[in-house]
């Protein structure tokens, strides 16, 4: 077997290894999928009828639910830096240095692992705002662009996740250290235009990377106009998953020369 093929087989294996690290703790799975569901209901039944009051509470839930799926994959990928912060800590990389077995495949285990993880929180969330009233007019193509820009956001946020579970040096601190991440969104667009936001703020939320996501999860569900959204998001997801990637490599292989 080649290198690459042998690279690729190791992969697979920490990939089914972190899939099973899923089954394994299924309280925190719920936990980091069930807290936007909790933020979805929370925002359309208490806050909808005040922050929705310019387009109706009923209307809200279309509004809101893709800043939503943009904090459960934020959410999500919490847990790919506790879960790192715990094989670099627990000694378990230190042994996987000690078999046959690909560098690589260590971190491309739980990046892999962690996109699947952020998929099936979206679906879970996007099924629960359906039931709830949300009505998007996506079409097919929509619908597949939908599916890209996803990708792209779980793989970015999970190599920045997984560089920050490196950098954490302790479960706690890595608990703590993507908090960031799910605090974001609530300063971009997605709960309120941020035409109604005080002129720093406005700024703010206007040029973070969130409300591009989010304005073009909100153009591709309900038809709403994408303009340069759809290129800045493109440009931040990029910009994102190489950073994470690069910081990540980085942390790990220092750590390999110990």
């Amino acid at each position: 077997m080649t290198s690459a093929t042998l690279a690729l087989s190791d992969s697979a294996t920490m990939v089914r290894r972190n899939l099973r690290r899923m089954r394994r703790y299924p309280s925190m799975t719920v936990l980091l999928v069930g807290m936007p569901i909790v933020f979805l209901l929370l925002f359309v039944y208490v806050f909808g009828g005040a922050l929705g009051a310019g387009i109706g509470t009923a209307d809200y839930v279309d509004y809101v639910t893709p800043a939503i799926l943009l904090m459960t994959i934020t959410s999500v990928v919490q847990g790919t830096s506790i879960s790192v912060a715990m094989d670099m800590t627990e000694g378990i990389v230190d042994r996987f240095r000690t078999m046959a077995i690909a560098r690589v495949s260590v971190l491309t285990g739980h990046v892999v692992g962690s996109v699947v993880q952020a998929l099936l929180g979206v679906t879970a969330v996007l099924a629960v705002a359906l039931l709830i009233g949300f009505r998007p007019t996506a079409g097919v193509g929509d619908w597949f662009a939908l599916v890209g820009v996803l990708l792209l956001m779980s793989f970015a946020f999970v190599w920045l996740a997984v560089a920050l579970g490196l950098a954490a040096g302790s479960v706690e601190s890595a608990s703590n250290v993507g908090m960031p991440l799910v605090l974001l969104p609530f300063l971009g667009s997605g709960f309120v235009p941020t035409e109604s936001m005080p002129t720093v703020l406005r700024w703010f939320a206007e040029y973070q990377p969130f409300t591009p996501f989010i304005e073009t999860l909100r153009g591709l569900l309900m038809g709403t106009p994408i303009g340069v959204n759809a290129l800045l998001a493109l440009g931040w997801g990029v910009v994102i998953a190489a950073g994470g990637y690069l910081w990540s490599t980085k942390l790990f292989n220092k750590e390999s020369t110990r």
